[in-house]
């Protein structure tokens, strides 16, 4: 496959800044969108320029704050200034929280469906008319297991976003079919280590609730994170998701997957997608809209 230019959300650390180096590491020109780059992701910004120029590879880094519309926008519209255009989106901008659910208050809940959910709806309004402009693309969703497969207690929030983003992800993939853009759902399980995921979680605001939920449950949030790790092989390697990543740009258009699970702890989503993507599939053919399944699901 020929190098294409490639936009990651949420790419100053985790699968995020993972995904760009593997990217740009096999030959792609990528772009990573992160926020704050002169402040908070300055050292992030820092080590990219450091690895790009070690690798003689092309990535740079881009402002973009995916809770603004705008920033967003300029963001988007700086890379197509480059003017290479635009091939692929990754939509990877995510945040976790941890703890009872009550115990967050709604603005909290929905500050977690901002950024996991309508992060990617002013991401793709800003780069969207761009690839159905060019009739050719690949819109990229890093989602989770948690939308289907066994899901612990204490992280509500971030499964209901992350199960509203899948939604989204479903309806874009028919809807966009006819523009020639693809898309590939990709399903990464519980790392517990080697990203900051469960280190940078976000707790609940209400303390008197959680004190109340911790004399019933003592030291579940722990367990939580201990059990989830105890249940991974020791040899699982959060690089899988960018390595998966790479695999899907690098495909020949028509021949990408659906979805690609990458899940060492095997909670089960894998098993429940199959059977939903199968009904739904076969729901659209009897609605006569055969043509808006990816051709994978078209061939079953």
């Amino acid at each position: 496959m020929s190098a294409q230019v490639v936009l990651v959300t949420g790419a100053s650390s985790g699968f995020g800044a993972m995904t760009v180096r593997h990217l740009a590491r096999a030959g792609h020109d990528v772009w990573a969108g992160m926020r704050d780059t002169e402040g908070r992701n300055a050292a992030a910004v820092s080590d990219l320029d450091a690895f790009a120029a070690e690798h003689h590879v092309t990535a740079r880094a881009v402002e973009m704050d995916v809770s603004d519309q705008g920033p967003v926008d300029a963001a988007v519209a700086q890379v197509l200034a480059a003017g290479r255009g635009v091939d692929v989106v990754v939509h990877n901008a995510g945040h976790m929280v941890l703890g009872p659910t009550e115990a967050f208050t709604p603005e909290q809940l929905a500050a977690v469906y901002d950024v996991n959910v309508l992060s990617t709806q002013r991401v793709n309004r800003a780069v969207l008319p761009h690839l159905r402009e060019r009739g050719q693309g690949l819109v990229v969703w890093v989602g989770s297991t948690s939308t289907r497969g066994g899901t612990p207690p204490y992280l509500a929030p971030y499964f209901a976003a992350k199960a509203a983003e899948d939604s989204l992800a479903v309806s874009y993939a028919a809807e966009l079919s006819r523009f020639g853009i693809e898309t590939t759902i990709v399903v990464p399980g519980s790392f517990t280590t080697g990203t900051n995921h469960f280190a940078h979680a976000g707790h609940a605001d209400d303390a008197a609730v959680e004190q109340a939920y911790e004399a019933r449950y003592a030291g579940l949030v722990d367990q939580v994170g201990q059990r989830l790790a105890a249940l991974s092989p020791p040899d699982a390697d959060p690089e899988d998701v960018a390595r998966a990543i790479v695999t899907v740009v690098d495909a020949p258009r028509g021949t990408r997957p659906y979805r690609v699970h990458i899940d060492p702890a095997d909670d089960g989503a894998e098993e429940v997608n199959r059977v939903g993507d199968r009904v739904r599939a076969d729901f659209y053919r009897r609605l006569g809209l055969e043509d808006l399944l990816p051709p994978a699901a078209r061939a079953s």
